[in-house]
Order: structure tokens, then sequence, then C-alpha cells
């Protein structure tokens, strides 16, 4: 807890508050210092391995020789079969803390989802994000925290991540899907925080086929759900939302 003061009808009055932890992590793989992960102090294990997992470094548990992960430190230790690129270069991106990736999907790699699949019905989005909120509400001691969920078609949320960083839930989610082998393709994810290029080309790389935010998206990441074939939904609340990308997937329906 930290000491405040709170201003209410004209005067300071002194109080206590509650802060947002972050932690610096260095991520170490194969001997070699890769980069400084900016991320809340929970579950780090998941975040390393969605990181390398969306980097397409790693495509399976199997591919851990070794996953350690030193809190008190702030260094995880990595081993993978095969060896990282020697010449990576690292790409600033608008993620919260400035996020980091090693390459966003060109268009000759991103693979439209197909015509034949079943249209997604907007009832289950609204209730991804009805149970992310609860969720939201029921873990969260204070503001300044991005969450992100994915579940199915029937509404069901799989997995739920929380994090300062909009960019390490979406690792967090996929590290967590990796390690507990849980099947991300054809499922839906729905976000509290904008979407932004990073989140949709990391979505795209692990076949999600929507995501749904409360506020809106980044121009390129409608670019990126356009060519990926990703649904892209934003301004999600009260029963309306806003659809950038492919409506023509969508089975409408009211919540």
């Amino acid at each position: 807890m930290a000491e405040v003061q709170r201003y209410a009808g004209g005067e300071l009055v002194p109080g206590e508050a509650s802060l947002v932890q972050e932690l610096p992590l260095l991520l170490r793989v194969n001997d070699r210092e890769l980069v400084t992960l900016i991320a809340s102090p929970h579950d780090l294990r998941f975040l390393v391995a969605g990181f390398l997992r969306l980097q397409g470094f790693v495509t399976s548990p199997e591919d851990f020789l070794l996953l350690s992960v030193c809190n008190d430190y702030g260094i995880a230790n990595v081993r993978i079969r095969g060896e990282i690129p020697v010449n990576l270069k690292p790409v600033l991106t608008s993620g919260c803390g400035t996020g980091i990736i090693f390459s966003l999907p060109g268009e000759e790699s991103l693979e439209p989802r197909s015509p034949n699949n079943p249209p997604v019905p907007a009832v289950a989005v609204f209730e991804l994000m009805k149970r992310l909120t609860l969720l939201c509400e029921k873990y969260s001691k204070h503001g300044g925290v991005h969450s992100a969920a994915v579940g199915d078609c029937e509404g069901r949320l799989l997995l739920h991540a929380e994090d300062i960083g909009r960019h390490n839930t979406v690792d967090r989610l996929a590290g967590e899907a990796l390690l507990r082998g849980v099947p991300l393709e054809g499922t839906l994810l729905v976000t509290s925080g904008r979407v932004s290029a990073e989140m949709a080309a990391k979505a795209a790389t692990v076949g999600i086929v929507l995501i749904a935010s409360r506020t809106s998206p980044t121009d390129m990441a409608v670019t990126i759900c356009q060519k990926a074939g990703i649904i892209l939904v934003g301004y999600l609340k009260g029963g309306k939302f806003t659809v950038y990308a492919h409506p023509e997937q969508l089975a409408l329906s009211h919540p």
C-alpha cells in the first residue's frame, strides 16, 4: 500500500492506495539475452512461453528444454530446441510500456479464414465480454490493469489473463494455452484495451477468428484483420458494437 493524499471538499485528506505492480523481466534464451519484458509479476511462465511462441521460436511444450523464472532477480532462463536467429531486428510497438516484437506478419503470411467456416454468433461475443467484465470486477483491486480472455463460439470462456500491458495479455493466453494443451484455432479473443497491430498479428498467428474490444482498434490492426480474415469488433458495450472487418462472418442476434 502507498500513502496518498486525496483531494475532496477543497482539502487534502491522508489515505492509502494499492498500486499496480510491474516487473522488468530479462529473458535469456539459449544463454543469449533476448529482451526485457515489462509485465505484472504473476504467472510469468505463461508470459515467457507465449512470447516465444508468438515470435515463432517454439511451437510445442516439447520445444522447451528449460523454462525457469526467478521473480526475485527478474530473470527468465530458457533453453529451447534449435537456435534463435542471429540478426533479430526488434520492433517497438504501441503496447503499454512500449512492447517489443521481432516481426509483424507480411501479407503473404496471412491466411484468410475459410469462407466455409460457420459464422460467429454475436451473442457469444457479448457473453464472453460479460464474463471478462465479471472476472475483472472480482479480481482487480485497482485500475491500470488490462484483461483479455479467449472463448469458444458458444460463449464459454476458456482462458483469462491480466497484465499492465495489453500486448502481454495475449502472450499470456498463448503461453498458457500452449503449456496446458488448449487449442486456440477458431477461438474468440475479447480484451479490455485498444486493439493494436501487434495484438492482431499475434491473434492471426494462433488462428483466432474474432477480436472484440470495449474500445477501438488502430488502422494497422484493421488492415491485418481484413487480410487475415479476422472479425474485428470495437466499442462493445450496452448491447452495441462496431464492426471494422468481416461483418459478413457474424451471425447477428440480440444479446
